[in-house]
């Protein structure tokens, strides 16, 4: 085999790509394809009755590859391990060093924040050992989540359905779905109704719009139609006048660079992306791409990470930009720095861009879509961190109507600072106010319009992807690490489905947190789950000892589990069947939704007596341009969308684009919606051209 001066180990062919073009001929950098070594899948591979010592093996498929890293191993001059920058990596640098022969007590560790020239010259000029107190916190995590689930799914198994898994975060997560869900479920709706006045400034055009707020002095609460009516009846006549007028100046600051957290809301709520796409996406960005005239670069640092430092460099570097392509009043006055959280590990700089000067419209062309969107919005939003306030000016109205009170309020922007970039998306769409006409005291108001209108109370609204992360961060559950394996795994493993962009849990996930409640209170108890990611801090940073912390973990479990297996001996918990409204054509029952394979479907519960089974197929808009018949929605193996003639197999007519309740323009038949944001619609109509 060749001779090369010194080989360098990282995971993935496109962090090593990157990385080989700045080190040079004097290196070769190989990937090791992620982790190398792992608990064997079949056993529980931990000794628990000697300090929980864990059985590692080689994974099934590399044993060429790690026959090809020993032998690169062999014919250099040194090993540099240079995985990721976190307790994961550590663990694959540590096997790896296990599996080579090599000193732990070497100084051949080195990380990278940044895939860039400079930042891995950086890393490559301070190389240290391995630090084994991260590696000890990532095998207490491994171990103790392989107890739990080698430990807890047997006994779902039988009590509830063979195949079921637990885990000690993504029960706490499904925990947090199912509170949500009987909360829902428990609330009460009230009435209530709102009065709007719609008004005028005396010889103003401008209109603007108040809403009652109280009469005399109190606030006052409409809870029904009659009361509503009595109210406009008597408002009808009456003088409006503004009371009072306050005006002030309100400044809105931007939101601080993203951490894996926000990245992954953020981009679930601008993008529609789940956390797994995120991830996977922001991995690639951080790892290099070939970008035209530059070759392979690093576009963003690290993107696992809870802290909201950034360097001063990029500092620098944004600032220059800034100043350059907006002018220096966009540049506050003195420098903003953000405060991280307090349990944030603070390793690694929040996610930024790694070259600030590098815009998204410079690198769209080599980049794929998902790629160039979640690098533009990686970098307007740090670029907007760096930017000076927003300011607005306010103005809240008080306008008595004899004896009612009445409010408005609105602004204006002075200054719009970091908005002209971006603004932070919200989970829940707030009323906006608008502009208001200048208004002064003892102003006399024209009433142009009385309005009221019913509304009910709504329940809390069920978690998306962004809202259940968020409560898994401010909650203590899981690390930037886990936020997106967990949704993942929750929804693969049926506890939870999507309706839309909301998550609920499945009548599988709400007996399976009813059982684990019951038997297993801490597994599924947040405050406890929490806890747990402290103790795996203070195992990282040298304050805990993990064998300590999984021996006194394990005796309380233990306990609990031998207590559970006996009071549910016999015992086996039944999952509700959600019923169908369609009927079963051959035996008259009425059909149930089950999962299988492929997701959702009608079958018959008469079971095996009839075997009826049936696609759940969702209606759609239009009618088929072939035949004229419904249109249907329909899901691939995958669970790509498309849509079909409810004729089939009669008629074959089926396509990925949306039908719309549009008509075409030529042959008057439905109208389909092509992909992309600005796709536009056309007419599938055979030998029609007729577009929307």
């Amino acid at each position: 085999m060749k001779h090369v001066s010194k080989l360098v180990i990282v995971e993935s062919p496109a962090k090593a790509k990157t990385i080989q073009k700045y080190l040079g001929s004097g290196y070769e950098v190989v990937a090791s394809m992620g982790h190398v070594r792992d608990l064997p899948k079949t056993l529980l591979g931990v000794d628990i009755e000697h300090d929980f010592a864990p059985h590692y093996v080689d994974i099934a498929g590399k044993s060429t590859l790690i026959r090809q890293l020993r032998d690169k191993a062999a014919h250099s001059d040194g090993v540099i391990l240079a995985t990721d920058p976190d307790r994961e990596g550590e663990a694959i640098s540590w096997h790896l060093c296990q599996l080579l022969k090599g000193n732990p007590a070497e100084r051949n560790r080195v990380t990278f924040n940044e895939i860039t020239r400079s930042g891995v010259a950086q890393g490559m000029a301070t190389p240290r050992r391995l630090d084994m107190d991260l590696v000890n916190a990532q095998q207490a995590r491994r171990v103790l989540d392989r107890i739990v689930g080698y430990k807890l799914s047997p006994f779902l198994w039988k009590k509830v359905r063979k195949g079921l898994s637990a885990g000690r975060v993504q029960s706490a997560a499904v925990g947090l779905l199912v509170d949500r869900e009987d909360a829902i479920r428990a609330f009460v709706s009230e009435e209530y109704w709102n009065i709007d006045a719609k008004l005028t400034v005396q010889d103003h055009t401008r209109a603007f719009t108040a809403r009652l707020y109280g009469r005399g002095g109190k606030k006052l609460t409409v809870t029904s139609q009659q009361q509503a009516e009595a109210i406009t009846a008597e408002l009808k006549n009456a003088a409006f006048t503004a009371a009072a007028v306050k005006c002030g100046v309100r400044r809105l600051a931007p939101a601080p660079p993203f951490i894996t957290s926000t990245m992954q809301q953020e981009a679930n709520r601008k993008l529609g992306f789940s956390s797994r796409r995120t991830m996977k996406t922001a991995q690639e960005l951080y790892e290099g791409v070939e970008v035209e005239g530059l070759g392979a670069v690093g576009l963003i640092t690290y993107m696992r990470t809870d802290s909201l430092r950034i360097s001063e460099e990029a500092r620098a570097a944004g600032n220059e930009y800034i100043a350059r392509c907006y002018g220096k009043k966009y540049l506050p006055e003195k420098p903003r720095y953000y405060k991280s959280r307090s349990n944030a590990q603070d390793a690694h700089e929040a996610i930024r861009p790694s070259t600030p000067s590098l815009t998204p419209e410079q690198v769209k062309n080599s980049l794929t879509g998902d790629q160039y969107k979640l690098y533009k919005l990686i970098w307007e939003r740090f670029i907007a961190s760096l930017m000076a306030n927003c300011v607005q000016d306010t103005s809240q109205v008080e306008i008595d109507a004899d004896g009612y009170l009445f409010k408005a309020s609105g602004y204006t922007v002075r200054f719009d600072g970091y908005t002209v970039l971006y603004t932070e998306s919200r989970d829940e769409d707030d009323e906006e106010d608008g502009p208001l006409p200048v208004i002064h005291t003892g102003d006399t108001l024209r009433l142009k319009k009385l309005s009221s209108a019913q509304h009910f109370t709504q329940p809390p609204a069920r978690y998306t992807e962004a809202t259940l992360i968020k409560a898994m961060e401010e909650n203590g559950i899981g690390r930037p690490s886990t936020y997106a394996p967990t949704v993942s795994t929750i929804l693969s493993r049926d506890y939870v489905e999507r309706e839309g962009k909301a998550l609920r849990p499945t009548s599988l996930g709400e007996v399976t947190t009813r059982l684990m409640k019951e038997q297993f209170p801490d597994i599924v108890d947040v405050d406890f789950t929490a806890q747990m990611e402290q103790k795996l801090d203070r195992i990282e940073n040298g304050s805990a000892d993990w064998v300590s912390v999984l021996q006194n973990f394990y005796t309380g479990f233990s306990k609990t589990l031998q207590q559970a297996e006996q009071s549910l001996s016999g015992e086996r918990i039944a999952v509700p069947e959600e019923q169908s409204d369609e009927i079963c054509e051959k035996c008259g029952r009425r059909m149930v939704i089950k999962t299988g394979r492929y997701g959702k479907f009608l079958a018959c519960p008469g079971y095996p007596t009839c075997r009826n089974t049936k696609r759940i197929v969702e209606a759609s808009a239009g009618v088929c341009p072939k035949c004229g018949g419904a249109l249907v929605a329909k899901h691939s193996r995958n669970n790509r969308k498309f849509f079909g003639c409810a004729n089939y197999p009669r008629c074959d007519f089926i396509t990925w684009y949306e039908p719309t309740s549009e008509r075409c323009p030529v042959c008057g038949k439905t109208l389909f919606r092509k992909k992309g944001k600005n796709g536009g619609k056309i007419c599938l109509t055979e030998g029609c051209r007729g577009e929307g």
